[in-house]
């Protein structure tokens, strides 16, 4: 049992999917649902499960969502924070590689990546796979951060990476954002392979390529002013 590992997921708007995501998680972890202020029922599908179910009133963003999951871990003394989405994309089988470098004190922050595996690259959709490679560009404009992967939303951080974040892009420019963040608190972080598995549902709830284009123009603005 590894209960002082907090696995933080946001989720909107998430059906059957999203039980499916947690119960495998439950035998050794401590799971924090954050509900993002869905319009269908969340509470019902979860009611039963052992977790901590937090929820915006309104739908803020998943950044803004993953800021209130991991200070709510702090809070109850977590040693190990991982950030997990809802819709199945991510598996748990790989949450025990991701942590080991943290628990090992090899580093504090742990990304995942779609491309340090060739058979996991193989699995990404072409169109998606190129604006992928477009995004690890920005990401190296913007934060000097040459990375293999780019908003993958699975990592795990020691909790000295955790108070040392404070997430305030509240959409899917957080990724980027939290990059800068690791950089500007010099915490020692590495990659490590990740398996993304894409359904019909996760591409369906996944970001769009076009919106690739609003998050650069956050990035912009944000540089801006």
């Amino acid at each position: 049992m590894k209960k002082d590992i907090f696995i933080v997921i946001p989720c909107y708007n998430e059906g059957i999917q999203l039980q499916q995501a947690i119960l495998p998680l439950l035998e050794n972890y401590t799971v924090v649902l954050v509900d993002d202020g869905s319009k269908t029922d969340v509470w019902c599908l979860v009611k039963d499960l052992p977790i901590t179910y937090l929820r915006h009133e309104l739908n803020l963003g998943q950044g803004a969502a993953l800021q209130t999951g991991t200070e709510y871990a702090i809070r109850q003394n977590a040693k190990i924070i991982v950030h997990f989405d809802a819709d199945g994309q991510h598996q748990y089988t790989d949450i025990p590689h991701m942590i080991a470098p943290i628990l090992n004190n090899e580093v504090e922050i742990v990304l995942g990546s779609r491309f340090l595996n060739k058979e996991h690259e193989r699995q990404i959709p072409t169109t998606r796979r190129y604006v992928l490679k477009i995004a690890i560009l920005v990401n190296f404009v913007f934060t000097g951060m040459w990375l293999t992967d780019a908003h993958n939303g699975f990592r795990a951080m020691s909790i000295k990476a955790a108070k040392a974040m404070e997430i305030t892009e509240n959409r899917m420019a957080h990724a980027t954002e939290i990059l800068q963040l690791i950089k500007d608190s010099k915490l020692k972080y590495k990659e490590a392979p990740t398996f993304i598995k894409y359904t019909e549902y996760s591409k369906q709830k996944g970001q769009s390529s076009l919106n690739a284009i609003n998050i650069f123009l956050d990035l912009v603005i944000k540089k801006i002013i």
